[in-house]
């Protein structure tokens, strides 16, 4: 891969203080919440865009700890975000378990698709280690390079996403293959998910080793499930995932993300161990704030599509997530991550509302 250019970011030195994000995450109440917003490094920035097509395609950029490292940086360079996230993507773990990954121009992530219980016993959770040492290679490279009072994110997939895409192959509207596939191989779902469960455990884990401050665990498609399915497939692994990390020595704070749980969260804070919880966009507050806000830290929950948008809508919607926080240990953030077609300006504005209203 060519070399990157210095990122001229001031590095950290010795023991760092916690940032404003784990502040929140701490239940410290600020008069500003730290903000950092889900994909703030992506296609809407033409400086990645750039580096993309320098890196030569988007698992060549994931591999690449100095071009991962420079599109995390780059947000950061912008906005001065709370938090950089690192650059990666949730569908590493099945390539490191030996399952095909490739993308397809245009269309997104595919993989062979796991049919039966052979192949989900043919998984290697041991060769997954070495395999993502680049990606820990790029923790280490943004910790070293963030201001010191930038908070670092590690991130992972929950296992039941993560099966999703492994069964079907590549993401379909309602992941119907892989809930048909645990209703009718439910042993070999099981072990599918013990599976990811120890592999996403040692990712983690060894993400906060190179560096990270703080983990969050995306599980986009928990709002599928019905509410035993959900108990079984979304909150129990995530909860074993938790435990593990915990088991592992793993003390950072843990932010989940189940989309779409609506009011299954309640059960979903209380029963998986995260320390605070992200809310998509069709979360009422009026009833987020009352129900959660006390238990747990929350993280939310502007509509990507308010900021594509702009404009005075987006500046009141805005208003209303930071009124019906306000008192609150909180973390702004959107409802799902931001979209290709956002407008660059329309990010500066978003931060400048949040930090100056």
């Amino acid at each position: 891969m060519p070399d990157v250019k210095q990122t001229s970011l001031p590095s950290s030195q010795g023991a760092r203080p916690d940032g404003r994000l784990l502040k929140a995450i701490k239940r410290d109440i600020q008069a500003v919440p730290p903000i950092w917003l889900m994909r703030q490094a992506g296609r809407y920035l033409p400086e990645y865009r750039a580096t993309r097509e320098q890196a030569g395609g988007f698992l060549d950029l994931c591999y690449s700890p100095e071009l991962a490292a420079e599109v995390t940086f780059q947000p950061i360079r912008r906005y001065g975000f709370d938090a950089a996230i690192l650059f990666a993507d949730i569908l590493l773990i099945p390539q490191a378990l030996g399952q095909k990954l490739w993308f397809e121009p245009g269309e997104g992530p595919r993989l062979e698709p796991l049919e039966d219980g052979k192949a989900i016993a043919a998984l290697n959770v041991t060769a997954s280690e070495d395999f993502l040492s680049p990606i820990y290679e790029t923790v280490d490279r943004l910790r070293t390079g963030l201001p010191a009072e930038t908070d670092l994110i590690g991130f992972a997939g929950a296992p039941w996403t993560v099966a999703t895409y492994m069964i079907a192959g590549r993401g379909t509207p309602d992941q119907a293959p892989a809930r048909l596939f645990a209703y009718q191989h439910r042993q070999d779902f099981t072990a599918l998910m013990d599976v990811l469960v120890e592999a996403t455990a040692q990712y983690m884990k060894r993400q906060v080793d190179a560096g990270a401050d703080l983990l969050q665990i995306f599980d986009t498609w928990a709002g599928v499930l019905p509410e035993a399915e959900f108990a079984e497939w979304s909150i129990a692994p995530t909860k074993a995932l938790v435990e593990r990390l915990r088991a592992l020595g793993v003390t950072v704070p843990i932010i989940g993300f189940p989309k779409g749980a609506g009011p299954l969260l309640p059960r979903y804070v209380a029963e998986t161990g995260v320390d605070a919880v992200g809310l998509d966009p069709a979360v009422p507050l009026s009833w987020a704030v009352p129900t959660l806000a006390d238990d747990i830290v929350c993280q939310g929950n502007l509509d990507p599509l308010l900021l594509v948008a702009g404009g005075d809508r987006m500046l009141k919607a805005i208003d209303g997530i930071l009124d019906a926080f306000d008192g609150k240990p909180f973390v702004f953030n959107l409802g799902h991550g931001i979209v290709p077609q956002t407008p660059p300006e329309h990010v500066a504005q978003l931060v400048e509302r949040v930090r100056n209203r």
